[in-house]
């Protein structure tokens, strides 16, 4: 599909918000290869499944082999170290922290998007699939509602759920992404408030099930606001759920310890109905390489309370297909 630069595609969202034209928009981390593209032009390369919009007849497919090769812990660690440099000297106090985990798996990144169970899914033709249970925002009815979604757990632990919520790390970090996406939502809304704090939801995947907390936070938008639609996605651009903070400078960060551009993985994608929008943050995402090999990016949340080996640990369980069946997963190294 074409990819627009970073102006011609705020132009496009805001002309068909103000048509009100339904469309569909994908936005890479580096705004660099953004696809918008009203509903009646989409073609079988972007197969989309999201909340409100199921316009791909969904297919059975066979059971899959999932074989993962996470990075040793010592690669692992040093990155990490990188990270704890950085917020030692001020530049960041949260910062989200991503690794590619090589993956072989027996079907195709359509075949993954069939198999997987999401609230918001996406396959690029040849490129990546992703089935993110992260919301990046909402409008609707004149308001905007953001779902930071900070903390992780193995929901199998005994205890899980109030150890997760009792957890000063956690805890910190999920209060650190709520008032940085309560600021972000000022820069575009009036009248911002955290309407929910804190709550549990639970995931079950071909690996193990798993508990993750988010929160609501909301905000009154101008009367204008449809016409506006793209000038209020960039500016909220990037997410802080999957940055951090101080942004900016914490984007910089990401840029030095990661080393390469994250392509669509923990951008956004949307659907605009009309009238109301819903949007995704891009994240649990198969990527297919040149030589057709695929990896799998996850992270997790770095702070100053943070420990290498349980963030390890949380990266690895990341790297799943949210689905009941369908898979059969195995580890082939771990350090």
């Amino acid at each position: 599909m074409n990819r627009l630069e970073r102006s011609t595609a705020i132009e496009a969202m805001n002309e068909m918000g103000h048509q009100g034209t339904p469309f569909v928009f994908v936005i890479d981390f580096e705004m660099q290869k953004i696809i918008v593209s009203s509903i009646d032009k989409l073609t079988d390369d972007l197969l989309v499944d999201f909340p409100s919009f199921h316009p791909v007849q969904k297919q059975v497919v066979a059971t899959l082999d999932w074989i993962k090769s996470p990075i040793f812990f010592d690669k692992y660690k040093a990155d990490f170290q990188k990270v704890m440099q950085e917020i030692q000297a001020g530049n960041t106090f949260l910062i989200n922290l991503t690794h590619q985990t090589p993956i072989y798996c027996s079907g195709s990144l359509s075949d993954i998007f069939h198999a997987a169970s999401a609230k918001y899914k996406l396959c690029l033709k040849d490129e990546f699939t992703m089935f993110s249970p992260e919301t990046f925002v909402k409008i609707e009815d004149g308001y905007i509602y953001t779902y930071p979604m900070k903390g992780t757990a193995d929901a199998d632990e005994p205890d899980a759920l109030e150890s997760l919520m009792s957890d000063e790390k956690e805890l910190a970090e999920h209060y650190t992404i709520v008032d940085l996406l309560r600021n972000d939502l000022s820069i575009v809304a009036e009248e911002v408030q955290v309407t929910k704090f804190r709550y549990p939801e639970y995931i079950q995947t071909n690996t193990k099930n798993l508990i993750q907390t988010s929160s609501e936070v909301q905000g009154k938008l101008a009367d204008d606001y449809q016409a506006r639609l793209g000038d209020i996605i960039f500016s909220l651009l990037a997410a802080g759920s999957i940055s951090g903070a101080p942004k900016k400078k914490t984007i910089e960060v990401i840029r030095a310890v990661e080393g390469c551009d994250r392509g669509y993985y923990t951008g956004v994608s949307g659907y605009f109905d009309g009238k109301s929008l819903d949007s995704a943050v891009m994240i649990r995402y198969v990527e297919q390489l040149e030589d057709s090999s695929k990896i799998y990016r996850s992270g997790c949340g770095i702070t100053f309370q943070s420990e290498a080996e349980k963030e390890y640990k949380e990266m690895i369980d990341k790297v799943y297909i949210p689905s009941e069946e369908l898979l059969v997963n195995k580890i082939s190294q771990t350090a």
